[in-house]
């Protein structure tokens, strides 16, 4: 059985948010026509408290895209994105979450981030996504943003931990901070036997892949 996967499908990742990705709102009808092809369909949600560490305010002198050392992790800074309980953390007003069972949120420990949808970034906490989704699938495919953040961190966890995984790549977008960083993004997942599909080349039945 398979299960998709909707990561960070949320209104501070749209081109009018505090952490907008280039077209992240054009991907939401895709995204919504993929959930139908799935009996099972889960989201993440970033749910930063608002003195979160990964927030270039909380470092004096630091910019939004500086990389810092935070507690002996590698750390983007960012600006101030996916507050708890605020209206930008919330999903993209027309993403349908009508088939969704359950919302993992991530990046609620203030000391560190939470770019997959499995573990905070020093694999120390889970959310609880995998345990759950191990009871009832062994295949999951993501969809969402961003492709080379959370997307990839969520596949790479999902194989590490023994989901077959496949990223729909027509069903993200990406930061690019670095121009090219989608790319490495997409090859490294490749590299880890993540499959990368487009949405069109999805057989009906989801199962056989």
């Amino acid at each position: 059985m398979n299960a998709l996967i909707l990561v960070d499908l949320q209104n501070d990742f749209t081109p009018s948010g505090a952490l907008p990705v280039p077209e992240g709102d054009s991907i939401v009808p895709l995204s919504n026509q993929l959930q139908q092809k799935f009996d099972l369909v889960v989201a993440t949600q970033d749910w930063h408290p608002s003195d979160h560490q990964s927030f270039a305010i909380q470092h004096e002198g630091r910019q939004p895209g500086e990389l810092i050392d935070l507690h002996g992790i590698p750390q983007v800074l960012w600006p101030v994105p996916f507050v708890q309980e605020t209206e930008e953390a919330q999903f993209i007003f027309n993403l349908d979450h009508s088939k969704v069972k359950r919302v993992f949120h991530k990046g609620q420990n203030p000391r560190i981030d939470s770019y997959s949808g499995f573990f905070d970034n020093d694999h120390q906490s889970s959310t609880g996504m995998g345990e759950y989704l191990r009871e009832l699938e062994d295949e999951v495919f993501a969809v969402g943003l961003a492709t080379d953040y959370c997307v990839h961190f969520t596949a790479t966890d999902a194989t590490e931990i023994e989901f077959r995984t496949i990223v729909i790549s027509d069903a993200t977008r990406g930061v690019n901070l670095q121009k090219g960083d989608v790319d490495r993004a997409l090859v490294a997942l490749q590299e880890q036997e993540v499959r990368i599909l487009l949405s069109s080349e999805l057989p009906r039945s989801l199962t056989k892949i």
